[in-house]
């Protein structure tokens, strides 16, 4: 068992809460991504997981032993740090090798386990090479080699990939995820990209300002956002926020907007609660659905404009203004519609997200998930 427990864990550096009481369980085997932005302790989380840097307060407990005070050679982790950090005047092999040599390993050992690693990352071939004579992405695949085969239950990444192109992002991604399946570690893995979060964790711990703000599988996190921060920040684009006052009136509850009304049914009782206040609708552009013309507007359908085009292949993505208001959705990419036409939006509000305006933190039961829809 490999299962990992953060209680109440902070690290100061002077006045700055850089980690501030965060509790989270890493289960056996699982894989979980820090995201956040730059600063906002996800890296320094990590780092005291390693035992690089001294945690303040809280405990630390691998495979059920705590490690809160024990040096890095002694918590049984291993680790890919973001500048690979191989050595220029090692080969492949003795930089894979290394932390095994440094554990004074039997020569067949380290042997076996370097060249194991090796096949796993398919750089078997270049063992003899030094990493001048590799490419960056196989100096990448070297440092995350040198981790296999430390053969540890635990593996901490930080942002590992952040130094390839896009091409050998999106390669790498798949491959990692394949192998940290196959060799059934417990992985950390820190990332600022979205994508990265989104496609590889089983689930996000979303980070700000040292505090985890939300923990959920991929699809909860992009699809209920615990507040604004965590859908502005993931997606793309962004969620949209739109503003209204929800009303009440012998028709039933609905918010005004752009001209139209989106009726409110399966009313919750804490949004029951913001009746005549204002509230925040969040709505991926997914969920927006786009008509042309400019009809009538209805229970559910509003008017807008459309202000910008952007052909991406597999779907249009829209700028659209309604009102003072500007949204983003997106269409097929045969979709006739054109910078300036007016148009309909269908604002279906069980896919809704609604948040306070105050404190952007969300109301209600979670939206319903459109099956159809992956996050982008």
């Amino acid at each position: 068992m490999a299962e990992i427990r953060l209680e109440r864990v902070s690290t100061i550096f002077g006045k700055v809460h850089a980690v501030d009481d965060v509790d989270l369980t890493i289960a056996n085997e699982e894989f979980m991504v820090l995201l956040g932005p730059s600063g906002c302790g996800k890296t320094t989380l990590l780092r005291s997981v390693a035992g690089l840097e001294q945690i303040h307060a809280g405990r630390i407990v691998l495979a059920d032993r705590e490690v809160t005070d024990l040096p890095p050679r002694k918590r049984d982790i291993a680790m890919v740090f973001q500048s690979y950090a191989v050595f220029p005047h090692l080969t492949v092999f003795e930089n894979i090798a290394f932390g095994l040599r440094m554990k004074k390993m039997t020569g067949a050992e380290v042997k076996r386990r370097v060249e194991k690693a090796a096949d796993l990352l398919h750089i078997g071939e270049l063992l003899q090479r030094h990493p001048a004579q590799v490419s960056g992405g196989q100096r990448q695949r070297v440092a995350v080699a040198r981790a296999i085969a430390m053969e540890s239950g635990v593996i901490l990444m930080d942002e590992p990939l952040s130094n390839l192109d896009a091409l050998l992002r999106i390669e790498m991604r798949a491959e990692l995820k394949r192998l940290l399946r196959e060799i059934k570690a417990t992985t950390i893995y820190v990332t600022h990209d979205q994508v990265e979060a989104l496609s590889m964790g089983d689930r996000i711990a979303v980070m700000r300002a040292g505090k985890i703000v939300q923990v959920g599988d991929p699809l909860s996190v992009y699809n209920a956002p615990a507040d604004r921060f965590v859908g502005g920040f993931i997606g793309n684009p962004p969620m949209n926020f739109l503003s209204a006052v929800l009303e009440r009136d012998e028709a039933g509850l609905h918010v005004a907007i752009g001209g139209g009304r989106v009726v409110v049914s399966d009313l919750s009782s804490e949004l029951a609660s913001h009746v005549g206040r204002e509230v925040v609708m969040g709505i991926r552009a997914e969920n927006v659905e786009v008509r042309p013309g400019n009809g009538a507007a209805n229970n559910g359908a509003v008017t807008a404009r459309c202000l910008v085009v952007e052909p991406l292949g597999s779907h249009n993505l829209l700028t659209l203004s309604l009102g003072e208001t500007q949204l983003k959705a997106t269409t097929r990419p045969d979709d006739p519609i054109g910078p300036d036409d007016d148009v309909m939006l269908e604002i279906d509000p069980r896919r809704v997200r609604w948040l306070d305006a105050e404190s952007g933190v969300a109301i209600g039961p979670a939206p319903e998930i459109n099956s159809a829809t992956t996050p982008a």
